[in-house]
């Protein structure tokens, strides 16, 4: 069948890609790549990725372009959901012989509920779905696919057996063709990164336990499943030879550095290539290594600090502290390695007193940037459920976890913490961090490095007061 891969269009700036871990609408416009839905388009011939927010494609022109197709699979979330649903009955009103199927942590979680939500979805995709999506676009009955949840022609929602877990992460092919196939690089953008950049998977899975990230409890599991050195490095030429525009390759597996070793192997490979890159990282990763990874290319640490309160690093099951973490942020600017610092509000634990102490701790290891995020709890997560267990959402236990504009909300509260006030401290984190003169002046500094940056930090200032205005009103 020929198929559309699809990010359906949703919120101005939303960036609900598979790629993101925070689906909302940034304080910096900004894109993750679709790489979720890229790999099984790799493996479907004749296939297409569609990123309707990221090409600022509205409803009708991608109701257009999907009525050339046999097969549309969308990628949704839980903020995204009701959106997509509605998007994929405006498919089938258009074409009621197209097959409309979903992907994502959202309906992998819930497959029953996403289903009976309306007839428009006839299928959605459990546990890894690269091949169940490769199947269904090859016309496999839907009975004999391992990890499909479908509504059969009584109406009845039939949940077959799973799907295992991919092993030989080698078989999956490249996504980078893909992305320069059906793409526009430049509609991707990451503050933090060099512009233009591609990030790509080079494993699946996270050792760690937080509770409330999303994939690893979901969709890709707690054993980190890697592909190759060679593979990696191949497709890193590819990148290098084939997108020549592109200033930045982001490895954006949850915790590229669980193997130390394998990630050493990687960067004395890319430096041998002359790339410059970043990836996400854990605040436990020693000197050695890091100067290792630098010596080759390493530009930037994506770190989740979360908390500056070690309990609370506790109660979220972080396993690093923050001594660590201070070592740690030494270390790097020692070696000139920039850190994007992530830091979230609200988790279990919070209180007035720890916010301010969070906020505190920030300023003190100073990332160079930074981005905060409202505690989340995701279905499927160890969050939601002592969310649901404890009270701390709203009565009736419906998830909020964006506004009617796709920016994040407080979802949690709790009785000596309100969610109104959490959400309120996430502006004055901001401010407090970014408005000290040392931080400016080093903002500053780094606009003079050249004009591009130059305009690029003067946009992205422009939008960051236009969020901050809107998280006062």
């Amino acid at each position: 069948m020929k198929t559309l891969f699809l990010q359906a269009p949703s919120y101005d700036g939303f960036d609900g890609g598979a790629g993101s871990r925070y689906q909302a609408k940034r304080e910096i416009r900004s894109f993750w790549y679709p790489t979720w839905l890229a790999q099984p388009a790799a493996l479907v011939p004749g296939s297409r990725v569609l990123d309707a927010p990221a090409d600022g494609i509205g409803v009708e022109e991608t109701l257009k372009i999907a009525m050339d197709y046999d097969l549309v699979i969308i990628h949704t979330s839980t903020p995204s959901f009701p959106t997509d649903a509605l998007f994929a009955e405006d498919l089938k009103k258009r074409k009621p012989s197209l097959i409309v199927g979903m992907v994502g942590a959202k309906v992998m979680v819930d497959p029953h509920n996403s289903l009976t939500a309306t007839e428009a979805i006839d299928f959605v995709c459990r546990e890894e779905f690269d091949y169940t999506c490769k199947e269904i676009a090859e016309g496999k009955p839907f009975p004999q696919i391992k990890g499909l949840s479908w509504r059969a022609k009584d109406g009845s929602i039939e949940h077959n057996e799973a799907r295992p877990i991919l092993e030989n992460m080698d078989e999956l092919p490249f996504v980078a063709p893909i992305y320069k196939r059906d793409l526009k690089i430049d509609n991707y953008f990451i503050g933090y990164l060099n512009y233009p950049y591609v990030s790509i998977y080079t494993g699946r899975g996270c050792k760690s336990r937080c509770t409330f990230c999303l994939w690893p409890q979901t969709v890709s599991g707690h054993r980190y499943r890697t592909r190759s050195v060679e593979n990696v490095l191949e497709e890193a030429k590819w990148i290098r030879d084939n997108m020549p525009e592109v200033k930045e390759l982001m490895f954006d597996d949850d915790t590229f550095t669980d193997d130390l070793p394998r990630a050493e192997a990687i960067a004395r490979g890319l430096g041998k290539l002359g790339m410059t890159w970043s990836c996400n990282a854990k605040a436990n990763v020693p000197y050695k290594t890091l100067k290792v990874l630098k010596e080759n290319g390493l530009r930037l640490l994506l770190v989740g600090f979360e908390s500056g309160d070690d309990q609370i690093l506790v109660n979220i099951k972080k396993g690093v502290r923050t001594d660590f973490a201070r070592r740690f942020s030494a270390d790097c600017k020692q070696l000139g390695i920039k850190i994007h610092g992530t830091f979230i509000l609200g988790l279990p634990g919070e209180t007035q007193e720890t916010i301010k102490k969070t906020i505190e701790y920030a300023k003190e290891i100073n990332p160079h940037t930074i981005q905060v995020s409202l505690a989340a709890p995701y279905p499927g997560t160890t969050l939601y459920k002592q969310a649901v267990e404890n009270g701390w959402m709203e009565e009736n236990k419906t998830i909020n976890l964006v506004s009617k504009e796709g920016v994040q909300l407080a979802a949690i509260g709790y009785p000596n913490l309100p969610r109104e006030e959490i959400y309120h401290h996430l502006e004055q984190f901001y401010r407090q961090f970014y408005f000290r003169p040392s931080k400016i002046w080093e903002i500053v500094r780094e606009m003079l490095t050249s004009w591009d940056m130059m305009k690029r930090r003067l946009r992205e200032g422009v939008e960051f007061f236009r969020f901050l205005r809107a998280h006062e009103a």
